[in-house]
């Protein structure tokens, strides 16, 4: 345990399992309080307790972050429990059926822009202003390498990522000058994940960063600081 993040409140979205879950337990090694969202509470239970059992801290919110009203409950919540909210990371996000672009199922590619896009831009509205609440607000958007490079059959996942940057790029660039929030795009690169081994199906795990490894620099990150509209990609 670090105290390096002592007195902050973390919400990490996609927090059951793989990156974002790797990401809770190292804020909250670095003193954080983590606010674990996901739409399955079981992973997020156990999560919790390696926390707690680790030292730190963390509180749990299943919830689907595509359902109506779900995200601004979730803010009304924080702000009876904690005055601001001081990092915000939005991991959760799915990847849907690696396709042609003329092959994409609509219906699927709505859910996934739902989740990856506009789910994103109901977290900005609803935690705008516990966000400026502190002295030193953080947003960290997870991306992808296909979101700035199209890649053959990525075109649905790459769109919702550049949609995603874009989105976040803007709104960094709006409160730059009126309230000490800083936002960075991470990629995590090749990481160990459930999502990772559905786009690769035969690749050895052991070859690629586990995502504690990821978790750890995504952590060091918001401890060490980043001017706004920082980029990077981990591992390179």
């Amino acid at each position: 345990m670090s105290n390096a993040l002592a007195g902050q409140l973390a919400l990490v979205t996609g927090a059951s399992r793989g990156i974002g879950a790797a990401t809770a337990e190292a804020l909250a090694a670095q003193g954080a309080h983590v606010v674990l969202t996901a739409r399955t509470s079981g992973g997020l239970e156990e999560l919790e307790e390696r926390i707690h059992a680790a030292g730190g801290s963390a509180t749990i919110a299943p919830m689907d972050l595509t359902e109506s009203d779900s995200i601004a409950r979730l803010a009304t919540a924080i702000g009876g429990r904690w005055e601001a909210l001081d990092i915000l990371v939005m991991n959760a996000a799915m990847l849907g059926d690696l396709a042609p672009v003329p092959s994409i199922d609509g219906k699927q590619f709505n859910r996934l822009l739902t989740l990856n896009v506009l789910a994103n831009q109901a977290l900005l509205a609803n935690f705008d202003q516990a966000l400026r609440k502190s002295p030193r607000g953080r947003v960290i958007a997870i991306t992808s390498s296909v979101g700035a490079r199209p890649r053959a059959y990525w075109g649905a996942y790459g769109a919702s990522k550049a949609a995603l940057e874009t989105l976040v790029l803007a709104y960094g660039d709006e409160v730059a000058n009126i309230a000490p929030i800083r936002i960075a795009i991470v990629d995590p690169g090749a990481t160990a994940t459930g999502m990772r081994k559905s786009a690769f199906p035969g690749e050895d795990p052991t070859t690629i960063k586990s995502a504690a490894e990821t978790g750890t620099a995504i952590a060091a990150l918001v401890v060490d600081d980043f001017e706004t509209g920082h980029r990077v990609r981990i591992g390179g």
